[in-house]
């Protein structure tokens, strides 16, 4: 943006650009472009703008006004959005001109980023490997070099699983930092929304635009941040914090290649803010079944007028979880759901208490580097049998409490890239930003996967 305003690009050029690499691209990181509304958009750019005349990718999964509004579903296929997303209307605000949507997966339910309706989208990194999901042609597109910013989702680390299948940085806010409005169902209340980026000043600036109250998301925080220009200035104030080191967060089970990699770069952490490691117990209660089948009530509310007739044209993760769940929800479910999330609820608060617990629990964002494009979801590796949820269990703690975490890029195993999960208070973005300042100045990451 800076040679925008030094006039040495136009926006179209660079626009003009990332619609050729798209086109290009064997990545499948787009479900859709609209070259001419964006041409229009890059004319008129203010480059005063925090993001002005910047292409970007947006989600599927987020509503742009007159664009698709598929859910990633084969039964969506023709619907249009009648209305933007409020983070969308922010960002057009402050300047982004919309390349076009990023592939996700099918109603953001898997973390892997293959559907019927749009095929397998490719890790950049490796052709044939996943980026992840929700959020992975976000990640693809933003890793591959063919827009610098995209729209991201995280309702059980859909922005931390394909940041660190990517190489890339992604955070995921406090719940309510950015307004889910309007027409947002609140559902399991685990839903976040951000971006994914190469860079902490852009994920900082990012938060700067979105940030801030709407009355039609009750539970949207109040405050607009001013993240970019603090950058920085918590270094001092991040020595001597506790930190717990918890390989199996979750009850994950993480590949003994990547914690080698990932415990260098703690211990590199450690020693760089003199942090103290703390031995507590970062075990969780399990949410288990009953979190499942409230987690599928929207989605099969959504498809109600087509089930069962649309069960043919699911991707096999969504047909199994609606099969499986289909009228066990009642009164006794939300009684368990309600009874372990307030469980969990009070481990997360002792294991992050100011005066016996720790600021920061360190753990992997992924139990693995990138899997097959094409899935199916992993269920082993190493010998050891790891589940097919083994990626959540590492990231949705941070979902289901509602507290501040962040993918770091840190690292290559065979090549594909590996992330460090830090997992904070609520409200800690802040320190966590500086964090991943401290990475980034110390241990630069590549801006673009070499091969894309």
């Amino acid at each position: 943006m800076e040679a925008f305003r030094r006039k040495e690009r136009h926006p179209l050029e660079e626009l003009d650009a990332s619609l050729a690499s798209i086109e290009a691209s064997r990545l499948n990181s787009f479900s859709f472009v609209d070259p001419e509304r964006a041409r229009d958009a890059a004319r008129r750019a203010d480059v005063t703008q925090p993001f002005g005349g910047l292409p970007i990718g947006v989600k599927e999964l987020d509503q742009v006004e007159g664009w698709p509004d598929t859910e990633a579903c084969v039964v969506f296929a023709d619907r249009k959005a009648t209305y933007s997303s409020v983070m969308v209307q922010r960002l057009e605000r402050a300047g982004a001109v919309f390349a076009g949507l990023t592939t996700a997966s099918e109603f953001g339910g898997v973390n892997v980023t293959r559907t019927v309706l749009n095929g397998a989208t490719h890790n950049p990194w490796k052709h044939g490997r996943t980026p992840g999901g929700s959020s992975g042609g976000s990640a693809a597109a933003v890793a591959g070099g063919l827009v610098t910013l995209a729209t991201a989702g995280d309702g059980g680390g859909s922005i931390r699983i394909p940041a660190g299948f990517t190489g890339l940085l992604g955070l995921k806010a406090t719940y309510g930092r950015i307004p889910r409005a309007p027409h947002a169902q609140l559902g399991n209340l685990t839903v976040n929304t951000g971006c994914v980026s190469r860079s902490v000043r852009d994920t900082a600036r990012w938060f700067d635009v979105c940030t801030g109250r709407d009355a039609r998301d009750p539970f949207s925080l109040p405050d607009p941040t001013n993240w970019e220009a603090e950058l920085g200035t918590l270094q001092n104030s991040l020595r001597g914090k506790r930190v717990a080191i918890a390989a199996d967060w979750g009850g994950a089970v993480v590949s003994p290649a990547m914690w080698t990699v990932l415990s260098e770069r703690i211990d590199w952490l450690v020693g760089y803010f003199g942090w103290k490691r703390v031995d507590i117990d970062t075990s969780l209660p399990s949410m288990g079944a009953a979190w499942s089948i409230s987690g599928m009530i929207e989605i099969h509310a959504a498809l109600a007028d087509h089930w069962p007739d649309c069960a043919d044209v699911l991707t096999p993760e969504m047909r199994f979880g609606i099969e499986t769940t289909l009228g066990r929800y009642g009164t006794d479910a939300r009684a368990r759901i309600e009874s372990r999330r307030a469980a969990l609820n009070d481990r997360m608060a002792g294991i992050f208490d100011p005066l016996d617990g720790v600021d920061f629990v360190l753990t992997a964002s992924n139990p693995d580097v990138a899997f097959a494009a094409e899935g199916p979801l992993p269920s082993e590796f190493g010998g050891i049998v790891a589940g097919a949820g083994n990626n959540g269990r590492l990231t949705f703690p941070a979902n289901l409490h509602g507290n501040a975490a962040v993918s770091i890029p840190s690292g290559f195993v065979d090549g594909l890239p590996v992330g460090l999960q830090v997992v904070g208070r609520h409200f800690s973005e802040q320190l966590l930003l500086d964090v991943a300042l401290a990475c980034e100045r110390e241990h630069p990451w590549p801006l673009v996967a070499p091969a894309s």
